[in-house]
């Protein structure tokens, strides 16, 4: 049954079906292995009892906050302050991508977002830097992992609904690998633009300019906070932030009259389409890990997983590898519905913890944006930085190696993981 569904997804993939269409063929499959009869019964209720969950509420809210701060003119604000606060040191303008993404992260949660708009901004300026094409276009794509990490990420909020994880505590999880990430990739672009004698571009900052930089990138600096704060202190639900930083974004929009209609109209248009797109992958993604579940597939995982259920770090390493292999070939959404089923089992009982789990599961989703053939912030990075996409696949392992090292850091010291959710308790 699982050898058969796995060869019509993939053969529905090749042939350029929607992913959601591909995974309900799939699941047709499955049915006829499992009992023909229950299809037309357990699909629907599969699919709508997938996406009927309020926890699930919370996403479209916090894609539409971060897109109405984008309509507001958040984002040249918050790469402002990242130049008052890097842009002078040498090869300046690749801290600025990595500290804006960071900065980023907080307002939109998305890697791809973080791609297409930071790209099209500072790409070019680190080209006329001197920094070559390719290399601005990889720091672009491999910055933007930031986003889904450190809180609101979408994510994070699926791994909750699916484990009854707290979203409070992962979001707290999520800060310090986020910032690690962030630290690892500043290295790199360090060690890149000593080699590459990147010439220093800006004049060093007076404490007024940085501080008034600050001032004018506060309201979105501020947003994480709170969408983090409310829920760890029990103020709010995961759900109810999102309405909060909704209503947040659309008075900073209003009262820096920035927001027009027009475009707090595209804001919500452009949510629609996105939550309506994540949402199907997430009814389909739901049928078929329920068949998967149906037909013990779980279980036979843990069965083959045995030798190894006392060493916590060879399941994470193990969990770690199949999904960086799924993500390099599957939507990431679909991948982490499909497999965090399985997974998670296996990992509890060997004695992960719930909250470390998800912020693996996460890191190695969100590592696949940056893989070929799917990943896709390499296809945005390739398009805002105008080069061939086959130059983008060989350019980006670098920073795919960058970003496993970290996780491999934080499979095996999980305290950095741990930290701040064992310090709110």
């Amino acid at each position: 049954m699982l050898t058969a569904m796995l060869i019509v997804f993939v053969v529905n993939v090749l042939l350029g079906l929607p992913l959601f269409i591909s995974l309900l063929i799939t699941s047709v499959t499955g049915f006829l292995f499992i009992d023909p009869s229950m299809m037309f019964r357990m699909l629907p209720q599969q699919f709508f009892g997938g996406i009927n969950s309020f926890s699930l509420m919370a996403i479209p809210l916090f894609i539409l906050s971060g897109n109405l701060m984008n309509a507001a003119g958040l984002t040249p604000k918050l790469i402002d302050f990242a130049k008052s606060l890097v842009g002078h040191l040498r090869g300046g303008l690749g801290y600025v991508n990595v500290v804006s993404s960071v900065f980023f992260a907080g307002v939109n949660g998305s890697a791809v977002a973080d791609t297409s708009a930071l790209g099209s901004l500072l790409v070019p300026a680190m080209k006329r830097d001197g920094y070559s094409a390719s290399y601005a276009a990889g720091l672009t794509a491999g910055s933007s992992l930031i986003g889904p990490i450190i809180p609101p990420s979408i994510f994070m909020i699926l791994y909750s609904s699916i484990t009854n994880t707290s979203v409070g505590d992962l979001f707290l999880a999520g800060v310090i690998p986020g910032l690690l990430l962030g630290v690892a990739f500043l290295i790199i672009n360090y060690c890149y633009a000593r080699k590459a004698n990147i010439a220093v571009s800006a004049e060093k900052p007076t404490i007024k300019s940085v501080f008034k930089a600050m001032v004018v990138a506060i309201p979105a600096l501020l947003a994480p906070i709170i969408i983090v704060a409310s829920i760890v202190f029990g103020f709010v639900t995961p759900t109810e932030s999102g309405v909060l930083i909704v209503i947040y974004s659309l008075f900073v929009g209003l009262l820096s009259g920035n927001l027009s209609l027009k475009g707090a109209y595209k804001a919500v248009k452009e949510t629609a389409v996105l939550t309506c797109a994540i949402f199907v992958i997430i009814g389909a993604s739901s049928v078929v890990s329920w068949q998967l579940a149906y037909a013990q597939v779980p279980n036979e995982f843990a069965s083959m997983l045995d030798p190894f259920i006392d060493n916590s770090v060879a399941i994470l390493l193990f969990i770690s590898l199949i999904t960086f292999i799924t993500g390099m070939l599957m939507e990431e959404v679909s991948a982490l519905m499909l497999l965090t089923p399985v997974f998670a089992p296996v990992a509890l009982h060997a004695g992960v913890d719930p909250v470390h789990l998800g912020i693996i599961i996460t890191m190695n989703i969100t590592i696949a944006l940056i893989t070929p053939p799917m990943g896709a912030c390499v296809y945005v990075a390739a398009a805002v930085s105008k080069i061939e996409l086959s130059e983008m696949f060989k350019s980006i392992w670098p920073f795919v190696g960058l970003a496993l090292s970290v996780l491999v850091i934080l499979i095996f010291f999980p305290s950095f993981t741990l930290f701040l959710p064992n310090l709110f308790k």
